[in-house]
């Protein structure tokens, strides 16, 4: 499960120039634009958008802006010099001035229109037309796509100014948030799982913008005051930002016939997608009604791999709507995503998003998403009803699929390679069952308890150091108040035992000698990590970051793309341990709104 490190590269990419003659604009060469856009990329109003797959529009760029970071492993990959993210011109395009960058490269950027489905209910509302024609891409303008190394990547600023998508919003990112997603990005890579991934992140010296966020120390759910935040550009990367709300968008057109190449721009846009993202499993050649099918086939497999890697490490997204879920099937939209601290079935980060985008619930919220995909693409088989049904059977399947890989993730969180006998998979159940009580009524720390497990402890005194109610932190009000402490002892006692016992009989070697022990936790302990990027780690490092301090964010940077390494004692200490008592139910810090 884990993303080692790579070797380090030697970088091809030194200037921007070198980067310029890798450029390659698949979606503005082969999809249709705005008709009624313009031809300079002055676009900056909020509009309606009838038709075509994209609007030309230029970002807009940050005054004098100051380097904060860039990812050093993903230069790496990528090729390129370690010091062109500091490189004037470099600077100059990924902070939002693309006037003079070097041909072939395009002066002019991109946006995109996508419909909004909220756990499989359309909405319109949100555009302020009230026609879905006016949602999208608000202040994220892609500016280049690159052929790098043989894979096609797209670089999209992030707070890059106004869209016609803007819905009169500025178009800008705050510095906090916009930390959040740079170390958020590389972190999730690190730990396997697929993401969106950081490029750059640059702030202004002098520009700053009003939002809502919580005062010190404030329990409200909602934030309770405005403050004027710096504004900041970071460039997200990924071989595509297609998401199932784009489909859509070209699914209903069809539907309510809003324009006679309704069926076309749907057809085109789902091809596009297939080949941004699906070109190495898709063959070509096969007919659309085909590659349709084999599109949900494939994407049915990487959506419920993902949400179940998403409970695997203790990510919430928060706000799993269909335009924040990509076609490609990696996480995208790091708004108001957060980490387990305690386990809680029901852990929401963001005040606004309801159980149904909730921890545990996150399997549904993507059934629902690719429910919605699906429909999407029915319009494209309308002729075929043979396709028609055997779509219908891959959307039914959703469920029965998500919940074998969920069972395999909890397998191997808890390093049980092979459930051969039906006597194991029923101890397993009840295991799975028996542990879930147990973690909730303690509570535990998600993270800390599975990494110290990982180690096959001989009794449950290294567990303990996972227990909120253990004497050090009472912040948690649970039904283990209720629970004599000793009984509950007993009960995770008698659960450990029961676990070591399937952990002997599912780990035996061709049925004859069971692995070592050391084998099994080396191996548990590439799937349960021992950091992650805690909302109360981030917290000091954006506000030092307000100050002109970005030591913390380069700390962060480095322990977090490590996530599976014991690393120092110093850092253990630091950053391997539970949540504070004081910053529970504190906003900004146990919940936190959409404002960004």
């Amino acid at each position: 499960m884990t993303n080692t490190s790579p070797e380090k590269n030697a970088a091809t990419i030194s200037t921007l120039k070198d980067l310029a003659s890798l450029a390659n604009y698949s979606l503005m060469d082969t999809l249709n634009c705005d008709p009624d856009a313009t031809e300079n990329g002055v676009d900056h109003a909020p509009r309606q958008v009838f038709s075509g797959h994209y609007v030309p529009v230029n970002p807009t760029p940050i005054s004098q802006p100051e380097y904060i970071a860039h990812s050093k492993t993903f230069f790496n990959e990528l090729g390129f010099c370690d010091s062109m993210a500091q490189s004037v011109d470099f600077m100059r395009m990924f902070s939002g001035d693309t006037s003079k960058v070097p041909v072939p490269m395009r002066k002019t950027g991109w946006a995109t229109g996508y419909a909004l489905s909220i756990y499989g209910r359309e909405y319109f509302q949100q555009c302020p037309f009230r026609t879905g024609n006016g949602y999208g891409d608000g202040r994220a303008i892609s500016v280049l796509e690159a052929v790098i190394n043989g894979q096609r990547w797209e670089m999209q600023l992030k707070g890059g100014g106004q869209t016609p998508y803007c819905r009169g919003a500025d178009g800008r990112a705050v510095l906090r948030s916009s930390i959040r997603e740079f170390l958020a990005q590389e972190h999730m890579y690190a730990l396997g799982v697929p993401t969106s991934r950081s490029l750059s992140l640059y702030v202004s010296k002098t520009d700053t913008v009003q939002r809502p966020w919580y005062s010190p120390g404030s329990l409200s759910q909602d934030p309770d005051r405005y403050f004027d935040e710096p504004t900041a550009i970071s460039t997200r990367v990924a071989p595509s930002f297609l998401r199932v709300g784009q489909l859509e968008l070209f699914a209903r057109r069809v539907r309510f016939e809003q324009h006679p190449a309704a069926l076309e721009e749907l057809e085109k846009i789902v091809l596009h997608a297939i080949d941004r993202e699906y070109s190495d499993e898709i063959d070509s050649q096969l007919s659309t009604p085909d590659k349709v099918l084999l599109l949900a086939r494939k994407y049915q497999d990487r959506l419920s791999s993902l949400v179940a890697n998403w409970i695997r490490v203790g990510f919430c997204q928060g706000n799993f709507n269909s335009d924040n879920c990509a076609v490609g099937g990696f996480t995208l939209d790091y708004g108001p995503f957060g980490f387990c601290d305690s386990y809680q079935p029901y852990y929401q980060p963001w005040t606004g998003g309801g159980q149904h985008f909730s921890f545990m619930n996150q399997p549904n919220a993507a059934h629902k998403n690719f429910e919605m995909f699906c429909s999407a693409l029915q319009p494209l088989l309308a002729e075929h009803q043979d396709k028609l049904a055997e779509l219908e059977q891959i959307q039914d399947e959703f469920s029965k699929i998500m919940n074998t890989k969920m069972k395999t993730m909890l397998a191997a969180k808890l390093g049980l390679r092979s459930l051969k006998t039906e006597a194991d998979q029923s101890a397993f159940n009840l295991l799975i069952g028996e542990l879930e009580t147990l973690m909730t009524q303690t509570p535990v720390d998600y993270t800390i308890f599975f990494r110290e497990l990982s180690s096959i402890p001989s009794d449950i005194s290294p567990l303990k150091k996972s227990f909120y109610n253990n004497g050090s932190n009472h912040a948690l009000k649970t039904n283990a108040n209720s629970i004599d402490a000793t009984e509950l002892d007993k009960h995770w006692t008698h659960w450990l035992e029961n676990w070591k016992t399937l952990l002997f009989s599912a780990n035996i070697s061709n049925d004859t000698s069971p692995s070592s022990n050391e084998e099994i936790a080396k191996q548990m302990k590439m799937v349960n990590p021992k950091y992650i990027l805690r909302e109360w780690f981030l917290v000091p490092a954006y506000q030092q970051a307000a100050m002109g301090d970005y030591a913390l964010i380069h700390e962060l940077q480095e322990i977090m793309t490590q996530p599976y390494a014991e690393q120092s004692k110093l850092i253990e200490d630091k950053y391997y341990r539970l949540k504070p008592t004081e910053y529970f139910e504190v906003g900004g810090l146990s919940h936190l709104s959409c404002s960004s």
